[in-house]
């Protein structure tokens, strides 16, 4: 069996030791075989510094970097911000689909994509999942984990957690793959909070990428991961 390829989109440039971990989550999982029959064909990121880029390098994975404003720059006929934004996930897409990937993860991807990117790889039949640090239909979009943290200080919620979920055009509110929760810790600071959160999604990651690639039309296993 061929290796099913995935193409990862990323964007943080945070400290080394933070940046990056998602990924190299699913690097190392392709290596070690626990994402099996699984190929990175290439790592995109819209930020030129972000720390994957350097964990794709030693893993000998390409890299691309597709930049809003850099796109901008080189394409003045895209006057309007909203047409502009459109055909720079037009253009994402089309770079992407040239890699030939079956899947398309988003771990730490700070862009909101748009039907423009979003259209073509489904009509190529490649899904696109995604990790967000919030549980399905709580706290969607940006600042997920601060929001969760002022939540529960205010007494609102007991617990918070991650999901992976395919990517519609609605902002993290698509069909969910993965559901981890957790239990929120009276005396924690939200930094507290935040490592808690990220060695969960470590593991998110790694179940919804491999149970995404399980739902490919040629296996037919639709489940939600807890």
């Amino acid at each position: 069996m061929e290796p099913r390829r995935i193409s990862v989109l990323i964007s943080c440039v945070s400290h080394p030791n933070e940046s990056g971990t998602n990924l190299q989550a699913i690097i190392d999982a392709v290596k070690d075989g626990e994402i099996k029959d699984a190929k990175i064909v290439r790592v995109v990121s819209n930020r030129v510094k972000a720390f994957g880029f350097q964990r794709a390098k030693e893993a000998g994975i390409p890299t691309l970097y597709h930049n809003l404003k850099k796109f901008g720059e080189q394409s003045p006929q895209y006057q309007d911000d909203l047409l502009l934004r459109e055909f720079y996930d037009k253009a994402l897409a089309d770079l992407i689909l040239q890699d030939q990937p079956h899947l398309i993860v988003c771990a730490g991807w700070m862009h909101i994509v748009s039907p423009a990117f979003l259209d073509p790889l489904e009509r190529a039949g490649v899904p696109t999942i995604n990790l967000h640090p919030a549980l399905p239909g709580a706290f969607n979009g940006i600042n997920a984990i601060d929001r969760a943290y002022q939540a529960f200080l205010e007494g609102s919620i007991t617990k918070t957690g991650v999901m992976i979920h395919y990517v519609i055009a609605e902002v993290d509110a698509g069909k969910p793959l993965v559901i981890k929760e957790l239990d929120m810790m009276k005396g924690e600071t939200c930094a507290q909070l935040e490592q808690r959160m990220h060695s969960l999604e470590w593991v998110a990651i790694v179940q919804g990428v491999q149970l995404a690639l399980s739902n490919l039309p040629s296996v037919n296993n639709p489940e939600i991961t807890k």
